[in-house]
């Protein structure tokens, strides 16, 4: 510490200078730079000495920096020499850590005490500052001292003393928080040059071949390596990326080890032992690299990420093609092990599960088409059987996405575009509906799947009295039900299937055949959750709706009439309903036909202005046939019960087929339709009605065959005749002519056309204006649920919708419609 000398007048100060200072700040640098104790009082000094010399010698700074840079490389020289004397690889590397290791620790104290120079040499404080700055550093006496030397009055001394330590204390937290960054740079830059740029390959290269020995099962120091990649990353003091030494080097020598590695394995592997074996080793490796990365890679940065990315490469894409040639033979042969493997690998890569999704696609449509076809002559002739293999195969596939693939969305999607091709197939039987139907009235058919029919069948089945549903407990009919309802979210022709689905339920709300009110009830909910058109399902729900008004009317008119047992009347709403306007001319027995004016005038009473339309096709009874076997009861239609009351008056006489016509007064299909049913009923053993001569159908049947009633007829269980019994002769409830069921699949396709235009019109007037494309597109979306509409079909409504002035073209492109109003 310097003194004021005294003197007369206007004596000299002599100041503080860098080369009185140095020899003192050096002895303490060399003992932090070997790690030797260094005693509070020196460690002090040092800080007040740096500010010494930064504030009064004008060089100072600049002189502290270069002194301090060349203490700092002798240092290093020194070490570079003993890590170099070491010749072994192993010893080298160890010798190499331990110097940085050492030399690093005193990055983060030897910069400390000259957190001073960088603020001296790019003047950016004031004296004042720099006073509170020293007295920061927790030394009692330099407050004093520079008072002291100064020249300063002595009220400015004592103010400065009393206000030291509360100075010192508000200042630092107001330093910048590396302003001791000049050191540590002059540290690190002064390592990298002197050693490290020499000895860096050779480091490389040692910790390489360290890890290359690891993966050829070798045992070895892991931390050597982990000690190499630690200084290559806090060797860089660049701020702006402080992995930038570690990236361009470690990381970078890292990888392209890795990969020359695998190259060479990856094809010896795949080479010897097949693609399955393969997959297997790609799988463990590329496990192994991951692991070995999170522990010799830089945590946190996107090394890993690299990393993985290369040997995804080198083992998976750059074999891709001879691992997606096996992926076809895996589907067909189940192996969902192999399978689920091959995805875990393939699902790393860019496009290497689309090939994938486009097998297993392949597969399910061939696959289940062959199953399909192979049980054709089961199928089609039950539909049980039909809907049971459809949902076996769909478990099947169903299973095979789950155990190969967990159920990922993009396979399930496929499988789901796979299982609608074939349930929408017409290979094994279809439906052959008109593609259109134009103004000139020229007709052409077009194919669809008969899925939606039987499927309407198999519902009919469980909800109706048969001997399925009776062995069947409630919570099975539901679960069968909810099958259905799966399978029907594949049909593209919804309308065919709620159009079926409507007549078996007017059969058994007609017939009171239901097993359950409950669960007919219940689909209809069930529907509409699935998302069928509302217009659709609406209509059922008004069909239970009349059937509970109609049982009122019914109640009623028992009660208005004394006849009232040998009567039911169901009165029901003719919009949702009736499936034609045509009725059926019938003679009726007299025994119904007195009925029809009173149950007429009681309606009347009710209902003033409405009128009732008698639909005797959807109506049927209860007769008695008595003989000398016994006495039965007949469920039949109404056509049956007026073909057998011709022989009311004479049972024992033969009827021509002319004579039965004139008796009747049924068209001629209804007449031969009916003449079948009682003469050929698979149910009985014996038939109700005999004919001469025999036939082998009912359209062979000519105005001179000759009917009659079988006096032996009777019920035969077990072998046996019986003397009573009751069977339902009506099987199928008809529920419109001949002529309307041959017009059934025309009006299905008249509605679509109407809905696609009303669909059209829709969109057209909430857009004003839009391209063909995009109509299409919209027009799809709105449809989906009940159609899909063909694209001859849309091309047709468009110009038909065009020539009715509701749109036009727009004049500079024929590819845009613009809404008329």
């Amino acid at each position: 510490m310097l003194q004021a000398g005294g003197g007369g007048g206007g004596g000299g100060v002599a100041l503080p200078c860098f080369e009185e200072k140095w020899p003192v700040m050096r002895g303490v640098v060399v003992r932090l730079l070997q790690q030797e104790a260094v005693s509070q009082r020196d460690w002090q000094e040092l800080f007040y000495c740096v500010h010494q010399v930064c504030l009064w010698d004008e060089r100072g700074a600049a002189k502290v920096r270069d002194a301090l840079q060349a203490d700092v490389v002798g240092f290093i020289r020194a070490a570079a020499a003993r890590v170099l004397s070491h010749h072994d690889e192993h010893a080298l590397l160890a010798a190499y850590i331990a110097e940085w290791r050492r030399f690093f620790a005193q990055c983060r104290y030897l910069p400390t005490p000259f957190r001073q120079l960088e603020t001296a040499l790019l003047n950016k404080t004031s004296s004042s500052t720099s006073t509170s700055t020293s007295s920061s550093a927790a030394s009692p006496s330099p407050s004093a001292s520079a008072s002291s030397t100064s020249g300063a009055g002595a009220n400015a001394n004592a103010n400065s003393t009393s206000s030291a330590s509360n100075a010192s204390h508000q200042l630092a937290h107001k330093r910048p928080p590396h302003d001791d960054a000049l050191v540590r740079k002059l540290m690190l830059d002064s390592w990298n040059h002197t050693i490290f740029h020499d000895i860096k390959q050779r480091l490389q290269d040692a910790a390489m071949r360290l890890v290359h020995a690891e993966r050829n099962g070798e045992a070895f120091d892991a931390q050597l390596v982990i000690g190499v990649r630690e200084s290559y990353v806090n060797l860089c003091s660049n701020p702006d990326d402080k992995l930038q030494i570690y990236k361009e080097n470690f990381e970078a020598a890292y990888i392209q080890a890795t990969e020359q590695f695998y190259k060479l394995k990856a094809n010896e592997q795949l080479q010897a032992n097949g693609v399955q074996a393969y997959m297997k080793y790609a799988d463990n490796k590329l496990q192994e690299e991951e692991s070995r990365a999170q522990r010799y890679l830089e945590p946190g940065s996107r090394s890993v990420t690299l990393l993985t990315r290369c040997c995804e490469n080198v083992l998976i894409g750059a074999h891709l093609p001879t691992l997606l040639a096996e992926c076809a033979p895996l589907i067909r042969a189940g192996e969902t092990q192999q399978l689920h493997l091959m995805f875990r690998l393939l699902n790393r890569v860019p496009d290497g599960i689309q090939p994938m999704l486009q097998d297993l696609e392949a597969h399910i449509v061939s696959a289940g088409l062959a199953d399909m076809v192979a049980a054709a002559d089961i199928i089609t002739q039950d539909s049980e059987k039909y809907v049971e293999r459809l949902l076996e195969l769909f478990r099947k596939f169903s299973t095979l996405i789950k155990d190969a693939f967990q159920d990922d969305s993009r396979f399930v999607t496929a499988r789901d575009k796979a299982y609608k091709c074939i349930v929408n197939d017409t290979t094994v039987f279809k439906l052959e509906l008109p593609s259109s139907i134009n103004n000139r009235g020229n007709k052409s058919t077009i194919p669809e799947s008969k899925c939606p029919e039987l499927l309407a069948n198999y519902c009919d089945m469980l909800l109706r009295r048969t001997p399925l549903s009776k062995r069947l407990t409630s919570e099975q009919i539901e679960a069968r039900l909810k099958d259905v309802l799966l399978v029907l979210k594949y049909i593209e022709n919804k309308d065919v299937f709620m159009r079926y689905h409507k007549a078996h339920l007017t059969r058994r709300l007609i017939l009171d055949s239901s097993a359950d009110s409950e669960k007919e009830e219940d689909m209809v909910d069930w529907l509409r959750e699935v998302g069928m058109p509302a217009e659709y399902v609406n209509k059922l729900a008004r069909m239970f709706q009349d059937i509970k008004v109609s049982e009122d009317l019914n109640n009623l008119f028992k009660n208005s009439t004394t006849r009232h047992d040998a009567i039911n009347i169901k009165i029901l709403n003719a919009g949702a309903w009736a499936r034609g306007s045509d009725r059926v001319s019938v003679s009726l027995p007299v025994e119904l036909e007195d009925y029809i004016p009173e149950v007429e005038e009681f309606y009347k009473k009710k209902h003033s202005g409405r009128k009732l339309q008698w639909y005797h096709h959807m109506s049927n009874g209860t007769i008695t046939f008595a003989n000398a076997v016994g006495r039965f009861d007949l469920d039949v239609t109404t056509f049956q019960m007026a073909v057998l009351f011709a022989w009311n008056e004479r049972p024992q006489e033969r009827i021509t087929y002319e004579n039965l016509r004139l008796a009747t007064e049924l068209s001629d299909p209804e007449l031969r339709r009916t003449l079948w049913s009682l003469v050929a009923s698979p149910k009985l053993k014996r038939q109700l009605l005999l004919y001469e001569p025999s036939v082998q159908a009912s359209k062979d049947f000519i105005e001179n065959t000759h009917f009659w009633i079988n006096q032996e007829f009777a019920l035969i269980k077990n072998g046996k005749p019986q003397r009573r019994g009751k069977i339902n002769l009506i099987n199928r409830l008809q529920l419109s002519t001949e002529k309307s069921q041959i017009e059934d699949n025309h009006s299905i396709v008249q509605l679509r056309i109407l809905r696609t235009q009303e669909a059209i019109i829709k969109i057209l007037k909430m857009r004003k204006r839009i391209s063909n494309s995009a109509l299409q597109i919209e027009l799809i979306d709105i449809l989906k649920n009940m159609f899909l509409p063909t694209k001859k079909m849309i091309k047709e409504q468009l110009e038909w919708l065009i020539e009715q002035k509701y749109m036009r073209r727009d004049d500079d492109d024929i590819n845009t419609f613009i809404y008329m109003a």
